[in-house]
């Protein structure tokens, strides 16, 4: 039996999943989660076979928890199930360990089958992204760029970054100017949407 735990904040979305899941004589979903922090616990806590996962999820990312899960050592294989298909996720995906990447539109058999791939010891990438992911260039920015950026995006002038970072508004300004630099962007707004649209935030 495969036993997984799901992480979804769309309780709609989540409990279909669950529910075509179960469907499978092989599949035990044990634990559902509706955010990052509530399915680090419920792995902690049941050391499922593979944890599910969208990427965009309140209070930790399904990239962020997949980190912190492969940096603890833990044995849970992740595999992320999302709308963003992007070839810049998909990188930052593999880079945090993640064994499967999967889009929401493809047909449930196929989510099934690659759960089995996974827990098998496999890879299960949805095909269409599977290429581009390495022609694409690399994500050029430093993760501090990148939480400076993902602010910037919401709206915060440099202090108030630099206040919910514990850093200087200098020091910000720097990161920004890094940033804005690297993705040739001609302000702080264009790079948070070009970093966006590559999937690097």
């Amino acid at each position: 039996m495969i036993r997984i735990v799901l992480a979804e904040d769309q309780a709609m979305v989540r409990g279909a999943l669950a529910a075509l899941l179960a469907l499978e004589d092989d599949i035990d979903v044990v634990g559902e989660a509706p955010d990052g922090v509530e399915a680090e616990r419920l792995v902690s806590q049941l050391q499922p076979d593979l944890l599910v996962t969208d990427i965009e999820m309140p209070k930790l990312s399904g990239l962020d928890l997949a980190k912190r899960l492969r940096d603890s050592g833990d044995a849970t294989r992740v595999v992320i199930v999302t709308t963003f298909a992007r070839a810049g996720y998909l990188r930052r995906a593999l880079d945090a360990g993640v064994r499967g990447y999967l889009l929401k539109d493809a047909p449930s058999s196929k989510l099934a089958e690659a759960l089995r791939d996974v827990h098998r010891g496999g890879r299960a990438i949805a095909p269409e992204l599977a290429q581009d992911a390495w022609r694409e260039d690399a994500d050029p920015l430093t993760e501090r760029e990148r939480d400076v950026l993902r602010l910037a995006g919401e709206g915060l002038n440099s202090a108030e970054i630099g206040e919910r970072l514990h850093l200087s508004a200098g020091t910000v300004r720097n990161y920004l100017s890094e940033a804005i630099s690297k993705l040739g962007a001609s302000n702080r707004i264009e790079a948070h949407r070009l970093a966006r649209q590559r999937g690097w935030l």
